[in-house]
């Protein structure tokens, strides 16, 4: 089992966090070329939750933000355009928030394999709260309702990789807020909900118990030990 550094932010804005993960994106691809042979581990899991932004990914549509930046700046929420694959999508409090800083070269997977397993931890903690969620062929992230017309997305997962080096990752709804929701079309799908853990199980859920039990879920997943 290799080692991972395991950093608990907190309630972090989102351009603190994502300058922190561009660091360490950047320290661990500059130690893997310093190096002749294959390198040590090199891997951070950052766990947090950001105040209301909405990030847009690389295939991102303007469109999809509805808002307009006056709208935006009464409503106090920043934008971001990012680096990560993926469309528009929502952060805020009440969100469990985990970026992956892995070398998954050292962890011998491929990025498809990597993405299999972040979507493996989510569904894996679903399952504590006797919520069953899906993949869903050609769409990106973690359903609910597979099938039905009632199809409802509950995580988003939106990563970049470099040298087999990642990093964002992805956002569970916990306890969010998902009238946010309502001012993007999240990740450009029209016709489908949102949801959350708090919403599926009709009470709101400890966001600490929720997140060390994900935090559990990538240590055994990935084959990780946290320190």
């Amino acid at each position: 089992m290799q080692n991972s550094r395991l950093r608990d932010l907190g309630l972090i804005d989102y351009n603190a966090a994502w300058q922190l993960q561009k660091e360490l994106f950047n320290s661990a691809i500059e130690h893997k070329l310093a190096q002749k042979q294959m390198p040590e581990a090199s891997h951070t899991l950052l766990v947090c939750e950001h105040p209301h932004v909405y990030t847009l990914g690389k295939s991102a549509e303007q469109k999809n933000l509805l808002l307009n930046e006056a709208e935006l700046s009464d409503r106090n929420i920043a934008t971001y355009n990012i680096e990560r694959g993926g469309d528009i999508t929502y952060h805020g409090p009440g969100q469990l928030v985990v970026y992956p800083i892995f070398d998954i070269e050292v962890l011998k997977i491929g990025v498809k394999e990597f993405v299999n397993r972040v979507e493996q931890c989510i569904i894996n903690t679903l399952k504590y709260y006797g919520i069953e969620s899906e993949r869903i062929d050609g769409r990106i992230g973690i359903w609910i309702g597979k099938g039905t017309i009632n199809e409802r997305k509950i995580a988003a997962i939106g990563i970049k990789c470099s040298r087999f080096v990642t990093m964002h990752g992805l956002a569970l709804n916990v306890n969010t807020d998902l009238n946010l929701f309502n001012n993007i079309i999240p990740c450009g799908i029209v016709d489908k909900a949102v949801t959350s853990i708090e919403k599926e199980i009709g009470r709101s859920i400890d966001i600490i118990d929720v997140k060390n039990k994900l935090i559990k879920e990538f240590s055994t997943t990935f084959e990780l030990k946290f320190i």
